[in-house]
């Protein structure tokens, strides 16, 4: 992707960032811009001695003052240009989320009944703690959680992404965002926001650019370009009363040329650039469905050393799947499955479900009448901690082993060592052994398993390429833990872990010296999200959670980290080759300008001008010209960031010199030249 985003490229956004640039020039919004405001002053006064030159008040060529008054302005409105194409990437951003929220009319609930009383009122008007039916082909009228249903919702006015998600009342799932779209069945909702403080609204306030703040690198550099500027200041300004008092006075140098040798020489460049690179990056992350409240964030990432991942949720799915079904060796593994499965029916949750679907999987065992069978479901309590269904011949049960022992001992049964060394096994895995008996016997157990993400331990390979630690985080004993750990591939882990452990945790490191970022999606995450260098919530996460963020991964990916850490190098290598090039320019401009324009006063300074430019008033336009348009061919390398490349920081620096270095100082030499040339010939003639 060459740019942001597609719609960089974009007419609208084009003609709207030149209308910006135009608005730019008042005195408020250049002096943003302490660099460019030096340059912004010396416009106003090139206007004004071009006034002067036209009425013969004063003695310069009136056309050449025009020609560099045109070019000063042009070198102004490039830096205005630069800034507002990036900012007008954010802002269509913002326009499409704005689209998104809409007041419109929702079923609010005087219960928690689908067919209980309503009443019908604006999306506006609904408070925290209301209860709502959003039904098929509706929108969701605010952020709230799942109390019951299962519906295929579009979230593509947020995450931009066309396949539906599954959200539903149960797991890490259970969260809707105001905007979205119900596409199949309905979902009863309680709001978890009031109006203005949904979550569509944070993400317009993040996106939005004028909430970005200059980090300490850009604090720094800014700094270094201003000492430059003042330095080339005073330089400028002490050859005007040096060249007026000199022998050749008639010869002496102009104001106009002492002004435009000065914007020549400082390091305009970069100054004119140095925002854009700042806003294009949070543009990319936003491409990327990051939300970031400010690039210091992105160029903290620069220098991760450790993430923590919270597991549920982030590293697995957050639900438990079946996997297998380990019969006993008596038991035949089909009637397992047929007891498993019925007993599951009416169990809802995620878990029970992929019950259902395994025995389907692997035994057909399909859809069945259940009227002959006058089946009574019990439900999990927190009392038996088990569940199942009665049938007029059948008591079948599932549960914890200890649970299930006591069940079928109660029966007058017995618990056999095998169920106990099958158990025992599937628990040295990291699984969790769920035991089913039927009446007094024994059947089997079914294997639940956390489920890893997709391509999650390439990924972690990718970031400890990259130098970074990976950390998992959870309450799991420690042999699951570990089990997991190793399954995804992070380099360690912390078990049975606590909100006080974490935040033990990060604080130890931190102490160390270490840059954390932890990554996560629930309440009990939320103090250590506070206290990491970086803190990147999953959009399923709860609202805890994305309050005390930096970041928010729209796509719930928790290797997003590895974009972040790119696109901050990519923004510091940008800004360190841009910073570059602009000096290395300044080098080229003192043959071209110096030369010519001291001639007259060291006649033998005029060997130093290797370029062989026309003269000083050809070669002083010439460089004007290069100075105002290289900016204008710099801006698509600014919004599209120097390709990020793994490699050790000699190679990187050997490289940005080479390119950017190098390249700084052979370019102007080659288009001063070519624009001197044809200034020759056009208007020297």
């Amino acid at each position: 992707m060459n740019c942001p985003n597609k719609d960089c490229i974009n007419k609208s956004i084009f003609k709207q960032a030149f209308k910006d640039a135009v608005k730019k020039l008042t005195f408020k919004s250049q002096v943003k811009n302490p660099v460019m405001f030096v340059v912004y002053i010396g416009c106003i006064v090139t206007t004004i001695l071009t006034l002067l030159s036209f009425l013969k008040i004063i003695k310069d060529n009136p056309w050449f003052v025009l020609t560099i008054t045109i070019f000063l302005w042009f070198t102004v409105l490039s830096a205005n240009f630069a800034e507002s194409i990036a900012q007008g990437h954010a802002k269509s951003q913002v326009n499409a989320l704005r689209k998104a929220k809409k007041n419109i009319m929702a079923k609010k609930l005087l219960g928690v009944d689908k067919y209980g009383d309503f009443k019908i009122v604006p999306s506006n008007e609904l408070e925290k703690g209301d209860i709502v039916l959003v039904e098929e082909d509706q929108q969701v009228p605010g952020d709230g959680k799942v109390l019951e249903g299962v519906a295929l919702v579009d979230e593509s006015s947020i995450t931009g992404e066309s396949a539906p998600v599954i959200r539903e009342s149960y797991g890490d799932r259970n969260f809707v965002t105001g905007g979205t779209t119900v596409i199949s069945d309905y979902l009863i909702i309680k709001i978890t926001s009031n109006v203005g403080e949904n979550f569509l609204d944070k993400m317009i306030t993040m996106v939005e650019c004028s909430q970005r703040k200059n980090t300490l690198n850009e604090v720094s550099l800014k700094i270094f370009l201003i000492a430059l500027t003042i330095l080339f200041l005073i330089v400028t300004t002490a050859l005007y009363p040096f060249s007026e008092f000199t022998i050749i006075s008639d010869k002496s140098i102009s104001i106009t040329s002492l002004i435009a040798l000065f914007v020549c020489l400082s390091p305009t460049t970069i100054s004119a650039l140095l925002s854009s690179i700042g806003i294009a990056s949070m543009s990319r992350l936003s491409s990327k469905n990051i939300l970031v409240s400010s690039d210091i964030s992105i160029e903290t990432a620069n220098d991760i050393d450790i993430l923590l991942l919270d597991k549920t949720g982030t590293i697995t799915f957050g639900n438990r799947q079946a996997i297998e079904f380990i019969a006993l060796s008596d038991i035949n593994p089909e009637e397992l499955a047929d007891c498993s499965q019925l007993s599951s029916l009416a169990d809802e949750t995620p878990e029970g479900r992929s019950i259902v679907i395994l025995a389907k999987k692997q035994y057909a065992l399909r859809g069945r009448y259940l009227g002959p069978l006058e089946a009574e479901f019990i439900p999990f309590s927190a009392r038996t901690r088990i569940s199942g269904v009665n049938t007029s011949k059948d008591k079948i049960r599932k549960g914890a082993a200890k649970d299930i022992k006591a069940f079928i001992e109660n029966l007058g049964g017995s618990y056999p060592k095998e169920c106990d060394d099958i158990v025992s096994t599937i628990s040295k895995k990291g699984g969790t052994p769920l035991v089913v008996c039927k009446n007094q016997r024994i059947l089997g157990v079914i294997h639940l398993k956390d489920i890893i993400k997709n391509n999650i331990c390439e990924k972690f390979s990718e970031l400890r390429k990259m130098g970074i630690k990976t950390i998992m985080i959870t309450g799991d004993n420690p042999l699951t833990a570990a089990t997991i750990a190793a399954e995804a591939g992070v380099d360690d882990f912390l078990a049975q872990a606590t909100p006080q452990a974490k935040l033990e945790l990060i604080h130890e490191y931190q102490k160390k010296g270490y840059l954390i970022a932890m990554t996560g999606d629930g309440n009990n995450d939320a103090p250590a999200l506070a206290q990491a260098d970086i803190s990147i919530v999953m959009n399923t996460g709860t609202q805890a959670a994305k309050e005390v963020c930096t970041m928010i991964d729209l796509d719930s990916n928790p290797t997003k980290l590895i974009d972040i850490v790119k696109i901050g190098k990519q923004l510091l290598i940008t800004r360190s080759a841009l910073t570059t090039f602009s000096i290395a320019n300044d080098i080229c401009i003192y043959f071209a300008i110096i030369p010519l324009l001291f001639q007259y006063i060291y006649p033998q300074i005029g060997n130093l001008n290797i370029m062989n430019l026309s003269s000083p008033q050809s070669a002083i336009i010439s460089t004007v010209i290069y100075n105002a348009l290289v900016i204008i061919a710099l801006i698509p390398l600014s919004l599209r960031g120097v390709k990020y490349k793994q490699k050790s920081v000699n190679k990187l620096l050997i490289r940005n010199i080479l390119i950017y270095g190098v390249g700084g100082v052979i370019t102007p030499f080659i288009f001063i030249k070519i624009i001197d040339v044809f200034i020759s010939m056009v208007i020297f003639t």
